[in-house]
């Protein structure tokens, strides 16, 4: 028999909606700092020990933009609904409807590069996009390198589905919501 273990969510399984914040004094310089209202900048993206931040994560594609979320304190990343993306930009409305519903403190965006590290063509469309987010929410926006993201999120969830524990086809869709995923977990290892 197996010991018990806790069960963490894999990336197929998306994380509870976050709980309310609660009203907290505004004694507290602590609080101060991470609250909603509370200015952008390296306070807001760097929290103290102990203190989860809920961060969200993209990748920016030319149909479809793969979203994940997860928080600094367990650091683990979970998949959330894709966006739609086209000729006429991201589907704001959308994104509008994660931001007011995870409230992040922070957003990574996967910047694309080419295998020997230059920028690749999409790179400028991706920090346009990252741009916009900053103008958008007034949050911080951090740039990851996502080299082979979707190739190994599509290997992760192939896997998955050899081993039985995924019961239908990988979709485009899924392997775009796991590379956000690879995004935000390359994040959670780089702010270490």
């Amino acid at each position: 028999m197996r010991p018990w273990r806790p069960r963490t969510p894999t990336v197929t399984e998306p994380l509870p909606a976050p709980a309310p914040p609660a009203v907290a004094a505004p004694a507290a310089p602590q609080a101060a700092q991470l609250s909603p209202t509370a200015a952008p900048g390296p306070a807001a993206a760097v929290p103290g020990p102990g203190i989860a931040l809920q961060v969200i994560a993209f990748d920016f594609g030319r149909r479809r933009i793969g979203v994940a979320c997860g928080d600094t304190l367990i650091r683990v990343a979970a998949p959330l609904a894709g966006i739609g993306n086209g000729a006429a930009g991201p589907r704001w409305d959308a994104i509008d409807i994660l931001i007011r519903e995870w409230r992040p403190a922070l957003l990574v965006v996967g910047l694309p590069y080419n295998v020997d590290g230059s920028e690749s063509d999409m790179s400028g469309r991706v920090r346009d996009f990252a741009q916009s987010l900053t103008q958008r929410y007034a949050l911080p926006v951090r740039l990851i390198d996502e080299r082979y993201s979707s190739l190994e999120a599509g290997a992760r969830l192939r896997g998955e589905r050899e081993a039985g524990r995924r019961k239908r086809r990988v979709a485009k869709a899924d392997v775009d919501a796991a590379a956000a995923c690879i995004i935000l977990e390359r994040w959670f290892l780089e702010s270490t």
